[in-house]
């Protein structure tokens, strides 16, 4: 999937489906603080949602040596 073609609040499945890993695994991501690697959401009840930038925020600290998990 075309990183502009994604939804402005994105699902785990959403992110699974773009990163091609399971949805237990962005839950695990999902789960952690921000501070120790995890991706930054917003809980409503009980669903998650990830701004599509902060997803792509959270990638690119990945890539230029933010932390690693």
């Amino acid at each position: 999937m075309e990183k502009e073609r994604l939804p402005a609040m994105m699902t785990a499945a959403d992110i699974a489906g773009y990163l091609k890993i399971s949805r237990r695994r962005v839950y695990e991501f999902l789960l952690l603080d921000p501070e120790q690697g995890g991706i930054r959401h917003a809980q409503f009840g009980a669903s998650k949602r990830v701004e599509r930038a902060d997803f792509f925020d959270w990638i690119e600290k990945r890539k230029t040596g933010g932390v690693s998990k």
